[in-house]
């Protein structure tokens, strides 16, 4: 929106130009979405407060967690509502990969808030069913990744790139990349969900990976970087650094809030989201191992609680104390504020591994 206004004045007036670059842009919304999120993020907290709507907290977990028993959530109303007011404000509204970002982010969101709305307000602990949260997020990721497959025109865009060697891609076809960008999708959405458990654990890892994503978009949206470093080249996909730079802003200015002792929690709306739209960045820029490696906290913590279903289901014995993993630390007596800053330590590495990946080819 003002690109566009830019672009108009430019014609008169120079100065108005350097909205062009797109990192000035990424820059401005990390800060107009880290604003945003100040100003009204206060405002929301009392709001919800005054709902009461308030987190329920399992039982059977970690007996600190029992305090948290009425934290608002569903904070990431904020969060999705900072990044759609950055994006369309910096972004460059022709870019079809912006408005897929926007779709994914929104049409996930609607399913967490859904969810979170019948879990705190209607006081319905099992929220919306399972069958029917993972049917319209196959219904979502099935559209996207129909639509995504349908506008290729270059094999690069379909194309699974094996990171740290260079003359090793793999052609999926149009069917194997739809079905790729389902699980991609739908996983990372999950898995950031399942990590979202402990004041701050899953949103500064989100802002790394999104932080590191904005760098890939750049060089894939970079005719000369993308050839220098060889990856391949996608036109348009380098405005999505204006998403991941929104998202990194919002993210980090709801971590203010989410901190230890959270005064909010983002919910399912929040977390549903953020994944989803790491996975489908990840996948407009061709970076889904990458994504693998930089998510690992989140893939980890998947991992867990597949393990301990099907352990319990197959023996009758559970392999963690509890699952997801984070909470097997704490009933081992890790501290929650141990738990969650080591494992932002854990993801800093891994977003480092993953980024290593640009050069060691």
């Amino acid at each position: 929106m003002l690109l566009m206004l830019a672009k108009w004045l430019g014609h008169d007036i120079r100065l108005f130009n350097v909205f062009n670059y797109i990192t000035l842009r990424a820059v401005l919304a990390a800060l107009t979405a880290l604003l945003i999120s100040f100003l009204v993020g206060p405002w929301l907290i009392r709001k919800l407060t005054e709902l009461k709507v308030g987190q329920p907290v399992r039982d059977d977990g970690p007996q600190t967690h029992l305090v948290k028993a009425g934290t608002p959530t569903m904070g990431g109303a904020l969060i999705l509502s900072a990044i759609g007011i950055t994006t369309l404000l910096w972004a460059d509204l022709t870019n079809h990969y912006v408005w897929v970002a926007l779709i994914t982010l929104l049409g996930f969101g609607a399913i967490g808030w859904v969810d979170d709305w019948r879990k705190v307000v209607e006081k319905n602990p099992k929220g919306l069913a399972s069958r029917w949260k993972y049917f319209w997020q196959s219904v979502i990721a099935a559209a996207i990744a129909s639509w995504l497959a349908w506008s290729a025109n270059l094999p690069a865009q379909t194309e699974l790139i094996v990171p740290f060697f260079k003359q090793i891609v793999m052609p999926l076809g149009g069917v194997g990349f739809v079905l790729l960008t389902y699980f991609v999708i739908v996983g990372s959405s999950n898995a950031v969900n399942l990590t979202d458990g402990a004041d701050g654990l899953a949103i500064l890892p989100t802002v790394m990976v999104a932080g590191a994503l904005a760098i890939f978009a750049y060089v894939a949206g970079h005719a000369v970087f993308s050839k220098y470093l060889g990856l391949p080249f996608i036109p348009g996909a380098g405005e999505l650094v204006v998403f991941c730079a929104a998202m990194v802003g919002a993210g980090l200015a709801f971590l203010w809030f989410n901190a230890y002792p959270a005064e909010v929690f983002m919910g399912d709306v929040g977390a549903l989201a953020l994944g989803a739209a790491l996975g489908v960045v990840a996948v407009i820029v061709r970076q889904e191992i990458v994504l693998f490696i930089m998510g690992g906290v989140f893939v980890a913590e998947t991992v867990s609680v597949m393990l301990q279903v099907g352990s319990y289901k197959l023996r009758g014995k559970r392999v963690f104390l509890m699952a997801p993993i984070h909470h097997h630390f704490e009933k081992k007596g890790w501290k929650e504020t141990q738990v969650v800053v080591r494992f932002w330590i854990i993801s800093m590495m891994l977003v480092l591994v993953g980024l290593s990946t640009l050069k060691l080819r």
